[in-house]
């Protein structure tokens, strides 16, 4: 399947490597290499129906499921501005709204950031055209981003 940078499958590798590289465990680095099983807002193509999550949870364990569910599920246009202030997601397929727990809003946030990064990395007039858009989002995810992910968003938005 066709994404910047050649394929999903190679993209979904990479922002499982990169997660590693971060410093995350098991369960982020497995929600990086399944995160768009459920498709995403930005990626409307899906490997799993959503309706169905006990496949994914046999294979990642329930806390890497649940992130990959909540990146899946996540309306952006209605989250992404106020993630960092409400630690709620809407819910893009059921309407509902999810609280999260500090660590799920950090491991989100990360997650979100390390995928947009790489688009960014294969595709660079996605940040020519996003730039002022995701320096605003990130910078207000600031807080809960992880250090080493803090500084690759430093360095890739610089550009």
């Amino acid at each position: 399947m066709a994404h910047p940078g050649g394929t999903l499958y190679a993209h979904l590798c990479r922002v499982q490597e990169r997660l590693a590289e971060v410093g995350h465990g098991a369960v982020v680095q497995s929600a990086g290499l399944t995160h768009a099983v459920y498709g995403t807002d930005g990626f409307d193509i899906a490997l799993l129906d959503w309706t169905d999550r006990a496949p994914l949870r046999h294979l990642v364990g329930a806390d890497a499921e649940a992130l990959v569910y909540l990146y899946g599920a996540c309306d952006r246009g209605r989250t992404w501005r106020r993630l960092a202030t409400s630690a709620e997601v809407v819910d893009r397929f059921t309407g509902e709204v999810h609280k999260l727990r500090p660590e799920q809003l950090g491991w989100l946030i990360d997650l979100s950031i390390v995928n947009e990064l790489d688009v960014i990395d294969q595709d660079p007039l996605v940040a020519d055209r996003h730039r002022a858009y995701f320096r605003e989002i990130f910078s207000a995810w600031a807080p809960f981003t992880s250090a080493p992910v803090d500084a690759a968003v430093q360095r890739v938005l610089r550009r």
